[in-house]
C-alpha cells in the first residue's frame, strides 16, 4: 500500500460567504507534488475544510496508507477522536466513506507550520477571491 501525504485547508470570507478549499497530494521522499482546488459562492468556512479532506481523498486512484494533515480541529479530531458529527451531515457521510477506502491517519497541525499547509492555504484564499466575482 502506498504512503501518500495530503495537506488540505479550506477558507471563506464571511460565514457564510464565498469560499475556496485545496488539497496537496504528495509522495514522500520523492518530488511527486499534485494540488487540487475549487470553490463556492456562498458556503462556511466548515465546509470547506471538510470539501478539501473530501477532494483530497478523492483524487487517490486506489487504497492508500494516507497521513492527512489540516489546520481544522474540526476534521482532525472528528475523525480521530470519534466526536459528534452534527452540521455538515451530508460532507461527514462522504468524508466517512471515502476515508474507509484508505488506511488514514488525521493530523492537526497549525497554520502555516509546514510549506505545504502554507500553499494549501494561499491556494484556498485564491478560490476564495474567484468564487466572489
Amino acid at each position: 500500500m502506498n504512503l501518500v501525504h495530503i495537506y488540505c485547508d479550506g477558507a471563506c470570507s464571511g460565514n457564510p460567504g464565498p469560499g475556496g478549499w485545496a488539497a496537496l497530494l504528495t509522495i514522500p521522499d520523492t518530488s511527486i507534488k499534485k494540488a487540487f482546488t475549487g470553490g463556492v459562492h456562498k458556503t462556511t468556512n466548515n465546509r470547506m475544510e471538510l470539501t478539501a479532506a473530501i477532494q483530497g481523498l478523492k483524487a487517490l486512484k486506489a487504497p492508500c496508507k494516507v497521513e492527512l494533515f489540516s489546520d481544522s480541529t474540526y476534521v482532525c479530531h472528528t475523525m480521530s477522536r470519534n466526536w459528534k458529527q452534527n452540521a455538515n451531515r451530508d460532507l461527514w457521510q462522504q468524508l466517512d466513506e471515502i476515508a474507509a477506502t484508505h488506511e488514514v491517519t488525521w493530523t492537526w497541525k497549525p497554520r502555516n507550520s509546514t510549506p505545504e499547509l502554507s500553499e494549501c492555504d494561499r491556494l484556498a484564499k485564491e478560490q476564495v477571491i474567484k468564487s466572489n466575482c
